[in-house]
């Protein structure tokens, strides 16, 4: 089986592309596409958990605190204490942040646009049901290998 022909292959191809797309706007604005998902991933009135973002993207939170605190020192956002639960601490958005959050709220609103522009919706449904069934494929093995570990 030829490279092209994975599926891990095509996926990771496709986010590189659109990884290299986003960096080209987000330069511009002197942000990089993964501060970018953080932004979108914070919500701009209420803010956002501190523990509930680094799941929210896939991330490792080792990676997210070392991003917050990049964003925090480059005045993107700023921490509070949760009014709820004095343990948790909540993640708001600066004055600049929300203009770096509206900015990559439209590069996410117009590549879309474009796709859906570009590709009928019935294609799109099936990609999004095919990239589901890979995800639950994933799942599936990821607990296979759980399950062996314990034994």
């Amino acid at each position: 089986m030829k490279r092209e022909e994975t599926v891990d292959y095509n996926i990771k191809a496709l986010w590189h592309a659109i990884a290299r797309m986003y960096n080209q706007v987000a330069t511009k604005h002197d942000i990089t596409t993964s501060i970018g998902f953080v932004l979108l991933n914070i919500d701009a009135v209420e803010g956002t958990p501190a523990t509930k973002i680094a799941p929210l993207m896939g991330l490792e939170s080792r990676s997210l605190t070392r991003m917050l605190k990049t964003m925090e020192t480059r005045n993107l956002i700023f921490k509070k204490p949760d009014l709820h639960d004095k343990r948790s601490v909540r993640i708001f958005l600066t004055e600049e942040g929300k203009k770096k959050r509206e900015i990559s709220v439209a590069t996410v609103k117009s590549f879309n646009n474009d796709v859906r522009k570009a590709i009928p919706m019935n294609k799109l449904r099936i990609f999004f049901e095919v990239i589901a069934d890979v995800n639950q494929v994933i799942d599936e093995r990821n607990k296979i290998q759980s399950e062996a570990k314990k034994k």
